[in-house]
């Protein structure tokens, strides 16, 4: 294992100045208590950190825009991914594997690069989102209104627990920093040296905007109550600890927000279609191990409560001792150790204290632990903060209500058996709310009952059968692409969860006026605004040339029972609406009508401008509605204007800058009447 000659000395990072000279705590090693670092003696200045956050932080970031700002995040991720080995030998102190260190360490530059592919491909330059549709709220359509989300104009404050130092951090920063708003990290202290470590890279990447991000080694003081409305609170941790926080009376008073998820009785089921000869079978033991000894357990998604049928007790517990035997604990520096310490001495004692808590309640046994040949591998491990894999056994939890509420935050879980999947379903309610749980089943029809009424206790529910197990990525694996959180114990909040952690992270506020005010606001076209016409094909421009409003109003086509015959005969479409003409009258419609893709490529037809030019490429439609039916013999024409760009920041293959833009598309009959209404996506090359 990787060491420090001498203990290292962590700083404070307040209004761009690291702080911390004088040491006050020691941090041990988890593996070996060696002194690896201490804490700062000096106290912080909350104030001027919170001044800095507003005054340098805000605007830096705001003279980017969520195009720029995904480019950062990936080059950042790029950065950090350079020097992984750093953090991989630091993290080894936190008692971490390799495997640990992975989740902790490629998990946090990964949702990183996830959040900046996100942002990308789903946000829009400038600092405004668009949240629309557009309603209209005066009968001639000049008094609209629509939603936008926008940059708080605050600070986040990120509160971490001491098992995942980088993505803990990361996961919040990545997300906050999209949405423009500066952060405040305070990580646990037990493992605040592999955050230190962390921010100090990112720091030395130069890639951040000033005041992009602060840190702070100890106590939080008085910081929160120096926080406004604009800003904001995340926490991650105990359940008690996060109760305490957000029923702080100043973040009361002033309405700030605060996002917790905590710790919860996470459980999994295995259902009674599941007998010991299932492949299914093993993938729930295989779960609950893993679960167990990942981490060395100490992860708010690991499984407490393992569900089962009563009739297939014994056999699941066997197979968790044979699986748990095998199960090499010790120096994760040494060949073959598979699963480390807990990440501090302090938490060492806790989780002792709460299995023997769970031992002293009724029903309640110990089917693995200590005594079945637990001896950690490696020099100076009886100094370090090893604790045996347990695995306890509640005969009637639904008598036992306390072994639902105490949870020992390691390598420890509780089977429980019931008698049928109402009493299944029950069991896992009185967790009272919970990040994530798993259901292994090998029949649909278990899981349609199931999960529907399972998800109003848990945030995430992980499906697993056979089918899913060569891809699946575990029962305890958060993505940036699904919501992290869960009800009542679980804190309440959301995480993650894909551009929605984004968007948690602005202010959505309703917007009312004319067309033009809501698309100045906007950036983009609303329809009823103001036209800008001109003598050039919109399609003729480059990127950087098109205003938004553009417009171009087609010449007129009229539909005959020529062109729907042709169009049948090249795409195999001889739907009896178009061709039968006895058939059709007897339709809603009373007559043959044209097809709808018929519409969409003569309105192509008419304003697609043919000849070379900055026009790259179509590679989408969106919102395609078809309002009203086009009877033969009836003329189309077709409005196109120029609704939306964004700069992505992308480089053809010709080393010119490409962008996108969307247009809006109204289709009209001759009588005005729009027929069909869509948005095409294309590529535009830059001058």
């Amino acid at each position: 294992m990787s060491s420090h000659p001498t203990p290292i000395q962590l700083q404070s990072l307040i209004a761009g100045q690291w702080i911390g000279r004088d040491p006050a705590q020691a941090l041990r090693s988890a593996i070996n208590g060696r002194v690896i670092a201490h804490t700062h003696a000096e106290g912080l200045d909350f104030q001027q950190a919170v001044d800095h956050a507003r005054r340098v932080g805000v605007p830096k970031l705001l003279e980017t825009d969520f195009q720029q700002r995904a480019a950062i995040l990936k080059a950042l991720a790029k950065y950090l991914g350079g020097r992984k080995e750093e953090l991989y030998a630091i993290s080894a102190h936190t008692g971490a594997t390799r495997t640990d260190s992975w989740v902790d360490i490629e998990g946090g530059t990964g949702t990183l690069f996830a959040y900046s592919g996100l942002g990308s491909s789903e946000l829009p330059s400038g600092n405004v989102v668009h949240e629309g549709p557009v309603v209209t709220l005066g009968k001639s359509g000049q008094f609209v209104g629509t939603h936008i989300l926008a940059p708080r104009r605050g600070m986040a404050v990120h509160i971490n627990a001491f098992n995942f130092p980088v993505w803990g951090l990361l996961e919040k920063f990545a997300p906050g920093f999209l949405a423009g708003q500066p952060s405040i990290a305070k990580p646990a202290t037990a493992t605040s040296y592999l955050t230190e470590a962390l921010v100090r890279m990112m720091l030395e990447s130069n890639l951040l905007p000033a005041g992009s991000i602060q840190l702070i080694i100890g106590g939080t003081g008085d910081l929160l109550d120096r926080l406004s409305g604009q800003d904001m609170v995340t926490f991650t941790g105990s359940a008690d600890t996060a109760a305490l926080l957000r029923a702080r009376p100043h973040l009361l008073k002033n309405g700030i927000p605060f996002n917790a998820e905590a710790d919860s009785l996470n459980c999994a089921v295995l259902a009674d279609d599941v007998s010991p000869d299932d492949p299914e079978f093993d993938l729930f033991v295989k779960e609950v191990a893993r679960e167990m000894t990942v981490k060395a357990g100490q992860k708010c998604t690991a499984i407490r409560r393992a569900i089962v049928p009563r009739r297939h007790l014994d056999a699941v517990a066997q197979r968790l001792r044979e699986r748990l035997a095998k199960v090499v604990v010790g120096d994760p520096a040494l060949e073959g150790v598979k699963m480390g310490s807990l990440a501090s001495h302090a938490q060492q004692a806790d989780v002792g204290d709460r299995v023997r808590a769970l031992l002293a309640l009724p029903h309640t046994s110990q089917l693995w632990g200590e005594a079945d040949g637990f001896a950690p591998r490696g020099e100076g491990v009886d100094q370090g903060a090893f604790f045996s894999p347990t695995l306890l056994l509640c005969d009637r939890p639904l008598e036992v209500s306390a072994v639902h509420d105490i949870e020992a935050f390691g390598p420890v879980s509780t089977l429980m058996p019931y008698d049928d999947l109402d009493e299944a379903l029950e069991l896992a309610a009185r967790g009272q709310g919970s990040l994530v749980g798993s259901l292994i089943t090998r029949t649909p029809a278990v899981a349609a009952r199931l999960i529907p009424q399972a998800a109003a206790h848990h945030g995430r529910l992980h499906i697993l059968d056979a089918k899913a197990a060569a891809e699946s990525t575990g029962h305890g694996s958060p993505l940036p692409y699904l919501k992290h959180g869960g009800p009542g114990r679980a804190g309440g909040g959301e995480e993650l969860g894909g551009i929605r952690a984004v968007k948690h992270n602005l202010q959505r506020s309703a917007i009312q006026g004319s067309p033009d005010m809501v698309m100045a606001v906007t950036g983009e076209y609303v329809r009823g605004a103001t036209l800008i016409e001109t003598d050039v094909h919109p399609m003729r421009k480059a990127f950087e040339d098109l205003q938004i409003g553009e417009s171009l109003l087609t010449s007129p086509r009229t539909i005959t029972a020529d062109d729907v015959q042709a169009f049948g005969n090249l795409t195999g479409d001889t739907f009896y609406m178009h061709f039968d003409e006895e058939a059709a009258k007897a339709s809603p419609f009373g007559q043959r009508i044209a097809h709808g893709y018929l519409v969409l490529s003569a309105a192509a037809g008419l304003f697609v401008w043919t000849a070379p030019g900055p026009l790259l490429a179509n590679y989408g439609l969106d919102t395609l509605r078809f309002t009203k039916p086009v009877a033969l013999g009836d003329t189309i024409r077709a409005r196109l204007t120029a609704k939306r760009k964004i700069d992505r920041m992308k480089v053809g293959a010709d080393g010119k800058g490409q962008g996108v833009v969307a247009w809006d598309v109204e289709v009209t009959n001759q009588s005005g009447e729009v027929v069909a209404s869509y948005d095409i996506l294309t590529l535009v090359a830059k001058r």
